[in-house]
């Protein structure tokens, strides 16, 4: 019996640490997927730098430091009049480009909802009926229906995203009347603890 209460012991503290190596080391994965790709694109366009570049690509780490900051820097060049206007033209390109232009711009809609600092979406966790009446689960409000889908609904509508559990990237989403929706007071970390935990970690309650 001791022994199993130090496997139990020693397991739980592997499990975090091992879940989160994982998680960071397949985003190490992407970052490094996402420079190779562009070094065999520029050797392929500059075939003279291509072993220099084979050479850099074997560097460990050095795609996500070089990923990471092309970002940064993009992020510091568009965040000028002049980066806004090169960024409109690009878009303005993407957006002729057949089959890429819908991809791009529902991406382009969805990301810049999701990561916009004023925008209301991911900010609420709220209670609501999933998968029938008779039951509850924890939702994310991302906003409210809109153009023809709203002329359908009666009333006021709310439109959620349901994770699923333990892999919350995976969920549904569902358009719920607002009456059927319960407001929690719990911050969106706390929900999303409660949720990949499996109800096991549960937030405390707010006197």
């Amino acid at each position: 019996m001791r022994l199993k209460n130090l496997f139990v012991a020693g397991f739980l503290v592997w499990l975090p640490l091992t879940i989160t190596v994982w998680v960071l080391w397949q985003l190490l994965s992407v970052f490094d997927g996402i420079f190779r790709a562009l070094i065999a694109a520029a050797g392929a366009l500059a075939p003279p730098l291509a072993p220099a570049l084979q050479r850099l690509g074997d560097i460990p780490g050095v795609g996500v430091v070089l990923v990471l900051g092309a970002i940064v820097l993009t992020g510091l060049l568009v965040a000028n009049i002049v980066g806004q206007w090169w960024l409109a033209r690009w878009d303005g390109l993407m957006a002729r480009i057949p089959i890429v232009k819908s991809i791009y711009s529902s991406v382009k809609q969805v990301s810049d909802t999701l990561f916009s600092t004023n925008g209301n979406a991911f900010r609420r966790a709220v209670m609501v009926p999933y998968p029938h009446p008779g039951s509850r689960t924890i939702a994310f409000v991302t906003g409210t229906p809109g153009g023809e889908v709203a002329a359908h609904l009666d009333g006021a509508y709310i439109s959620v995203y349901v994770p699923t559990t333990p892999n919350p990237t995976s969920g549904f989403f569902l358009m719920l009347p607002k009456a059927d929706v319960i407001e929690l007071d719990m911050s969106v970390d706390e929900a999303l603890k409660y949720v990949i935990s499996m109800g096991v970690v549960a937030p405390r309650a707010e006197h």
